[in-house]
């Protein structure tokens, strides 16, 4: 098992073309700088009591460092028991636009999809 400084060979997050291209955009986009990796997460709140977090952010301490399609993902190791499994999505059409997430652990979800309950 992969200590919180160490590359994991298995990831527990996946993340699809579309959403790997979209992250690609980003990066060269918003000028996202080296050493700066896309933190995947979650935190308290929401309609059905956690949301999800995408953004982009330095390695912490107690982060899980996971390389995935050429982006480096940063996820701290407490936050694995929500996300394993998960399916990041990127949607990019007249009906929805933006990025989704397919958890397995879900035990309940929010009709905007941006919160869950596990």
């Amino acid at each position: 098992m992969a200590t919180a400084t160490e590359t994991a060979s298995e990831t527990p997050i996946d993340i699809s073309p579309n959403a790997a291209k979209e992250i690609r955009k980003i990066i060269r986009k918003k000028n996202i700088p080296d050493g700066y990796g896309l933190r995947v997460g979650v935190k308290g709140g929401g309609c059905s009591g956690m949301s999800y977090v995408l953004g982009f952010d330095k390695k912490r301490e107690k982060d899980q460092e996971f390389e995935i399609d050429g982006i480096t993902v940063y996820m701290d190791q407490r936050h694995g028991l929500y996300l394993m499994g998960t399916q990041i999505n990127y949607h990019d059409g007249l009906n929805a636009r933006g990025f989704t997430f397919e958890n397995p652990n879900a035990t309940e979800t929010c009709g905007c999809g941006a919160s869950f309950a596990a």
